[in-house]
């Protein structure tokens, strides 16, 4: 598997953890876990998760896909993944883990509208 395919895999990948994530933390945040965080965490994933499906599908149309999927589904595991923990420990991931999460998630969403800018190269 050359390496453009296995980014588009990965992009697939996260867009299939993200949606089941959202899923989960959405029935979580009903059911008596915190729902700040748990709502939260949820929102983003299910947000994400199909704007990643998109860019999978859409992957040889734009030449920002491949930064765009990644910068986005890592952000968004960042983000939510910070959320949670922050739950279970009071205490976050690492200092600032959910604003980098959330400034990445920004940057992949800029790098997406970029491409209509860039041409594909063929």
């Amino acid at each position: 598997m050359n390496s453009t395919a296995s980014i588009r895999s990965l992009i697939l990948f996260l867009a299939g953890l993200l949606g089941c994530a959202g899923v989960a933390l959405a029935a979580a945040a009903t059911h008596g876990a915190d729902a700040h965080y748990f709502g939260a965490a949820s929102t983003m994933c299910l947000a994400h998760a199909p704007a990643l499906l998109a860019v999978y599908a859409g992957y040889d149309r734009f030449r920002t896909a491949p930064a765009a999927g990644l910068v986005l589904g890592l952000g968004t595991l960042l983000f939510g993944g910070d959320l949670i923990y922050r739950h279970f420990h009071d205490t976050g991931l690492f200092p600032l883990a959910a604003p980098i999460g959330g400034f990445a998630m920004m940057a992949g969403w800029i790098l997406a509208a970029l491409g209509a800018f860039l041409p594909v190269r063929r």
